[in-house]
């Protein structure tokens, strides 16, 4: 019966207590955008997922948080779309394939030219370095390094090192991306 009862409550306050968290996950193409997506939405990854073609967007309920995600295309010609798809969201997850070294300084400079939009100040980041099952993977440390996190001061940065294959990481990312929600 306890159970029952705490089932019950649980329920209810997500009925009066339930919060919303707007995320946009954008990064290189092949990073593991749609990865992190398909795995925190399912629990489940595969090796056999399409390249995202301009967006996807999914709504995730994790506890008392829905989460709306949109998974926008890493190709040049899709990088363009970025800054309209971050404007007015609670947080940027951008996805780095901590294996891919010869791509950081793609990827840095992508990531600057986003988060100098204007539109785009105070909104929280979290970076992921994906992939850090496999050997040759970049370091926290080093992705803070080679993106230049530590020299963006007008937002929240976050960082961690994670594998969708493995879900290393991705409770931690949870309860980061949950706790931007209102």
């Amino acid at each position: 019966m306890p159970g029952f009862f705490s089932s019950f409550f649980q329920w209810l306050s997500g009925l009066f207590f339930s919060k919303t968290a707007d995320i946009t996950v954008v990064g290189l193409q092949a990073s593991g955008k749609t990865s992190f997506v398909n795995v925190i939405t399912s629990g489940q990854w595969s090796e056999d997922v399409v390249p995202t073609v301009a967006f996807n967007f999914r709504k995730i309920r994790k506890g008392n948080v829905t989460m709306n995600v949109w998974d926008v295309a890493g190709q040049p010609k899709f990088r363009s779309m970025w800054e309209r798809y971050c404007n007015g969201v609670n947080a940027i997850v951008f996805v780095v394939d901590s294996t891919d070294h010869g791509n950081f300084e793609t990827a840095r400079f992508e990531l600057q030219q986003l988060l100098a939009q204007p539109s785009l100040s105070g909104v929280p980041l979290l970076v992921l370095g994906n992939k850090n099952d496999l050997d040759g993977h970049a370091s926290v440390n080093d992705i803070i390094q080679a993106l230049q996190l530590s020299k963006i001061q007008d937002r929240p940065v976050s960082c961690y090192s994670c594998s969708m294959k493995s879900q290393h990481n991705l409770d931690i990312v949870l309860q980061w991306l949950a706790g931007r929600s209102h």
